[in-house]
Parts: structure tokens; C-alpha cells; sequence
């Protein structure tokens, strides 16, 4: 009879109140869940979807705004060296030119052959972050592709 009640004292549970419990969590966490996955985050899919994508759409929207800035100062300034070259301006070493580009083919050439080990290790931890990571990784391309088209 002794250990009946022993065994009554050990399985005791707290009781907890729900709303109080519901008040401490995140609003994300409420409306998308948790996900329990050991590796992934401990966000849910929708959650990491949601991430990815606004954090793609963001930076494709940016990579746009900047690459129209980008071209236009560098085709402008090609520009504004042809007039110049066309008017007199300038003058260009054509022959000096061409040795110059020969002479960086040949040196991209000898390099491109193997990475240095920085370039392996960053691909390495790039592909297991992605492998780790495929629902972000995923939401994220796709945002992307939709901050390119915006």
C-alpha cells in the first residue's frame, strides 16, 4: 500500500495555462507552427518558405535597381571614350591593346585550371548550407527570380 502512493508521488504533473503559455510565443510561431526537424531550423516550412522568399525577393529586387545602374555607367562611359577617341581627343595603342588582352587570356587560362583551396572550401560550405537548408535555399531562389522580374 506503501508504494502505491510513492508511485502517485512521482507521475504529479504541473498544470500549465494554456493562454499564458500561447502569450510567450512568437506570432509566427503561432500562425505557421513549429517544425521539430533536427537539423532544420526550428522554424516550419511555411515559415521557411515565407523567409526565403522575401529575403529573395529583396535581394533580386536590389541586383536589378543596381545592374541598370551598373550597365548604363559602364556602356556610358565606353561611350563617352569612343566620342572622345572619334573626336581626338584620345588616342588608343590598338597593338598594345590586344598584347594587353593575349597576355590575361593566357594567365586566366593557366588559373583556371584549379581553384585555389579557399574557392573549394567556401563551394563546400555553400553546398552543405544549401543541402541543410533546401526549403530556404528554395524560397529564396524563387523570390529572387520574382525580385528579378519586379
Amino acid at each position: 500500500m506503501a508504494e502505491c502512493t510513492e508511485d502517485r508521488d512521482k507521475d504529479s504533473f504541473d498544470v500549465m495555462d494554456l493562454a499564458e503559455y500561447a502569450k510567450r510565443q512568437r506570432w509566427w510561431n503561432r500562425v505557421f507552427g513549429n517544425n521539430s526537424g533536427p537539423i532544420a531550423e526550428k522554424r516550419s516550412v511555411a515559415t521557411q518558405l515565407a523567409i526565403g522568399g522575401v529575403t529573395g525577393w529583396c535581394a533580386g529586387f536590389m541586383f536589378k535597381k543596381v545592374g541598370k545602374l551598373a550597365a548604363s555607367a559602364v556602356g556610358g562611359g565606353f561611350f563617352l571614350l569612343q566620342m572622345a577617341n572619334h573626336t581626338g581627343y584620345i588616342t588608343v595603342d590598338w597593338k598594345r591593346v590586344e598584347q594587353d588582352v593575349n597576355k590575361a587570356k593566357k594567365q586566366l587560362k593557366l588559373n583556371a585550371e584549379r581553384p585555389p583551396a579557399e574557392v573549394r572550401t567556401k563551394v563546400d560550405e555553400v553546398s552543405i548550407f544549401v543541402k541543410k537548408n533546401i526549403i530556404l535555399t528554395g524560397g529564396f531562389a524563387g523570390g529572387f527570380l520574382l525580385g528579378l522580374a519586379s
